[in-house]
């Protein structure tokens, strides 16, 4: 099968346990570091699917590459190819579905509840046991659920924290998290990161953002699973 296009904005916000995953389960992948200057993918149905990770500018910002990106995600969804958006990559998707990002009311930086709502979406991608789970968060912009699409999650300082369309899913969290993930934005944000948590409830400071981490990354790493089995199942070229 084609490999799963991964689009990475930033050195430090890989794939992460998203990578780990398609491993795992036998699928093809391939990083394009925006980064370092890959250029943007022009066909969409050169891959099985599309990811795009998370970074620090906003979607919002004058960057090359960010047109191509929602043009890229605009061709993956009118072919068909799924895509799914972490943090600034469910930003993306959502722009380019139709939506709006804008400034989140506090920034939101941490571990911190999300829950999932209770509607047949939600429950074809969480599965129905799956009530609320403690998820990763580091975002101080949000989008609008994009026309067509549905809310699937919220949590107590962001409305909208993941959204479906088909087989199209975009989240505001960061449910690919590792401990190395986390332990390298702490390590690059710590300064700013321990000022604001100072100021701010809805910001972590580092200790408590890596205290007992390996566990709270497995348990992540179980809810990550759910939907990335539901994600793949739409994968182009994928046997059963």
């Amino acid at each position: 099968m084609k490999p799963v296009a991964i689009l990475r904005h930033a050195p430090t916000e890989g794939p992460g346990y998203f990578a780990t995953y398609l491993t795992r389960r036998g699928i093809p992948w391939r990083v394009i570091k925006i980064d370092a200057g890959d250029p943007v993918p022009d066909d969409p149905q050169a891959f099985s699917g599309m990811a795009f990770m998370g970074g620090p500018m906003s979607v919002n910002d004058d960057l090359p590459w960010i047109a191509p990106a929602l043009t890229l995600i605009r061709g993956a969804v009118t072919a068909g190819i799924p895509t799914v958006g972490h943090c600034l990559g469910g930003q993306l998707m959502a722009k380019a579905m139709g939506g709006v990002v804008m400034r989140n009311p506090v920034k939101e930086i941490g571990w911190g509840r999300v829950e999932i709502l209770g509607n047949p979406e939600a429950e074809h991608w969480f599965g129905a046991s799956l009530k609320s789970f403690d998820s990763f968060h580091w975002h101080g912009e949000t989008f609008s659920i994009p026309p067509g699409a549905v809310r699937l999650a919220s949590s107590p300082y962001c409305e909208n924290q993941v959204f479906a369309l088909g087989p199209h899913l975009g989240m505001q969290c960061h449910v690919e998290m590792t401990p190395e993930l986390i332990r390298a934005w702490c390590q690059d944000w710590e300064k700013e990161v321990q000022a604001l948590a100072a100021r701010v409830s809805s910001v972590q400071t580092p200790s408590e953002m890596t205290h007992a981490i390996e566990d709270k990354a497995r348990v992540l790493n179980a809810v990550a699973d759910r939907l990335y089995d539901r994600w793949t199942a739409g994968l182009k070229g994928r046997k059963s």
